[in-house]
């Protein structure tokens, strides 16, 4: 007995011995890169504005130095795009847009940040990636195979989602209040009530979108509808889908709505001028980004100040709302030689804290990707003056993400699909645009080798 006994002891000494040799993983530790200095690229944004409202509080946590860049927005991407092709280390990170990934990870100029993600030592475990929405996360997620499905399993993460823009209707609730109108549920009734209002309120015209040839007009209110109608831009890829039936039908009754309801300078309407008619009192509704309407909605000096509602934006007759969005989202530099520092910065301003403090302060940053803190009480109070902002986003919010195929030619091939809607908006068949739109898309994939 004793000399088992003996044994068992000599068998703990030995494990005790043993197990204190074996290194055990280190918390996290926000200070662990502490004295590093890192530089931002940012875009001219009230998302930008917001951070960098609240970047000193980063350092005081991190002990990092941030310095930064912020361009307008039609400097900013030429930016971007210069900076990664050269294979620059100067920025750690930059803002970006999903469709931007399709552009700068093939290549090898994105870091992938699930290893970052997953490591317990590098991210803090309030992080909480579960309380991002699911939608915003995948929309970001890519195999770099064009076609794959976003998201897929496998694929590396590219960038995280920092704030976003849904796709909705957005109108003039004292008009229709006036007029005892009702948002629309479809494509058909929305053409229905532009055609009500030209009559009621001839002063202004129904609907604002946008139209110039760019991707930029295809993304918001058409592509929305469009997805409302179960439609595809490929299926599957490389085979264009413009012009299936349903497709020609739902781009005739949009262009004809733009036409007949619409500004009548429709084709050199970007955001811009599509956000100003709505808050200068010349335009009764928009369907665009949700913010848009927003930043119109909260300006004082603006006309319509509290006199904006907000809506699901219409598609086919009987079928859920479908809204692409827009993300804007932070990414690190694959060139980066501060890329652990880097994505202290990122865990912290897409984190709990940050968003949170953002939307209940300066309030710029609008469409927080947390659910936490979309069900905070203190930023549901702020979005009372905003009617049915709140109800619309959780009716919309699970059907909406990124549509689009990923594929390294979007850009070129989404500015041809805006080019075909001026055809049809100067009169061409509907039909015959279409078709010569999938020739020309199908002749461009394949010259880019894919088949």
């Amino acid at each position: 007995m004793l000399k088992k006994f003996t044994c068992l002891v000599l068998s703990v000494l030995f494990l005790v011995v043993i197990l204190g040799t074996v290194p055990v993983s280190a918390a996290f530790d926000w200070k662990a890169h502490s004295g590093t200095e890192i530089k931002l690229l940012l875009n001219k944004h009230p998302y930008a504005d917001a951070l960098l409202a609240h970047l000193n509080e980063f350092t005081e946590l991190t002990g990092i130095t941030v310095t930064y860049d912020v361009f307008p927005e039609d400097e900013y991407f030429d930016k971007v795009t210069v900076s990664l092709s050269s294979k620059s280390p100067e920025y750690s990170a930059f803002m970006t847009g999903a469709y931007q990934v399709w552009q700068y990870a093939p290549p090898g100029f994105m870091e992938d940040l699930r290893p970052y993600m997953d490591d317990p030592e590098k991210t803090n475990p309030e992080w909480d990636e579960a309380d991002i929405y699911e939608n915003l996360l995948s929309s970001l997620a890519w195999s770099l195979k064009p076609g794959d499905p976003l998201g897929a399993e496998g694929a590396k993460q590219w960038a995280l989602p920092w704030g976003f823009e849904t796709n909705t209707l957005i109108y003039r609730k004292d008009i229709f209040d006036k007029h005892g109108l009702v948002p629309p549920k479809d494509l058909p009734e929305l053409i229905e009530l532009c055609k009500k209002l030209k009559e009621l309120e001839p002063d202004m015209y129904p609907i604002a979108v946008r139209g110039t040839r760019s991707w930029a007009t295809i993304h918001p209110g058409f592509l929305s509808c469009y997805n409302g109608y179960g439609l595809k831009d490929y299926d599957p890829f490389p085979k264009p889908a413009m012009n299936s039936p349903k497709a020609v039908e739902m781009t005739k009754l949009w262009v004809d709505m733009v036409k007949n309801y619409g500004p009548k300078a429709w084709t050199s309407y970007i955001w811009y001028e599509v956000g100003n008619d709505l808050g200068q009192g010349r335009a009764c509704m928009i369907y665009d980004a949700d913010i848009l309407g927003y930043f119109q909605n909260q300006t004082d000096a603006s006309p319509v100040s509290g006199k904006l509602a907000w809506a699901p934006g219409p598609g086919e007759p009987g079928a859920a709302p479908a809204p692409n969005m827009w993300i804007w989202s932070l990414s690190m530099n694959a060139n980066s030689e501060t890329k652990d520092a880097a994505w202290y910065f990122l865990q912290w301003a897409t984190g709990k804290d940050f968003l949170l403090k953002a939307v209940r302060g300066n309030f710029s940053l609008v469409d927080p990707v947390r659910k936490s803190v979309w069900a905070d009480p203190e930023f549901q109070k702020k979005l009372e003056d905003f009617t049915d902002y709140y109800k619309t986003f959780q009716t919309i919010i699970a059907n909406c993400k990124v549509y689009f195929t990923p594929q390294p030619l979007f850009f070129e091939t989404t500015t041809e699909w805006a080019a075909t809607l001026h055809e049809i908006y100067n009169g061409k068949d509907a039909q015959q645009a279409l078709d010569e739109l999938v020739k020309r898309l199908e002749s461009t994939l394949q010259r880019a080798g894919y088949k």
